[in-house]
């Protein structure tokens, strides 16, 4: 769910971005011929996955999932997710010193280059996500409730999700101290991680 992050992470790499970017769509080992992937795609599946599994157990996520378990539930932590990607985009030159805009730009021309192998979901999203131009509204309060409300959509159980915006107004200044707590750890992960690939 929080596309921005794993974007921004893959370091302007464009085999990373889109195996990050595919990292929800591929299941078991990606290096498996039937994937059909570049070796540096494989990698940023990967990515994906330590960025995943970082975030799941990290302290500063946990307590903002405990904020909105009352509401979302077992859909707290895409809830977490979407709001994280929120502060990350509201604040994406202080935070990265590059422009938003620019760098969505490069994002999407990535991987609308390197789609043509993608699984039809992933195209099916990316089409989406391209046509609607998601990742900058994901800087306004508006453009995160229009994205909770359509992945409360997609849910097979009640989510919570389509309201879950109210939480994130009344507890917007301390779900802001947790991403930002959590950002700095984040980024030196995933900078390991990407060294830990050029060692291989």
């Amino acid at each position: 769910m929080n596309i921005l992050a794993h974007a921004y992470l893959s370091n302007r790499n464009p085999d990373l971005l889109a195996g990050n970017f595919l990292g929800d769509f591929v299941k078991g080992d990606p290096a498996h011929p039937r994937h059909g992937l570049t070796p540096g795609e494989i990698n940023g599946i990967w990515l994906h996955r330590a960025i995943d599994s970082f975030t799941d157990s990290h302290p500063n996520v946990a307590a903002v999932r405990d904020i909105l378990h009352p509401r979302c539930h077992k859909y707290a932590g895409p809830a977490v997710d979407i709001f994280f990607d929120h502060f990350l985009a509201a604040n994406f030159t202080d935070l990265t010193g590059e422009s938003l805009p620019e760098f969505v730009r490069f994002f999407y021309e990535t991987l609308q280059q390197n789609d043509t192998h993608f699984p039809g979901s992933a195209q099916r999203m990316l089409s989406a996500m391209v046509q609607y131009d998601w990742v900058p509204h994901y800087a306004t309060i508006a453009g995160i409730d229009r994205s909770l409300k359509g992945v409360s959509r997609r849910t097979a159980f009640p989510s919570g999700l389509d309201t879950a915006i109210e939480d994130l107004e009344q507890y917007y200044d301390e779900i802001g101290g947790h991403f930002r707590q959590y950002w700095p750890q984040l980024s030196a992960e995933a900078s390991r991680v990407r060294a830990s690939f050029s060692t291989e």
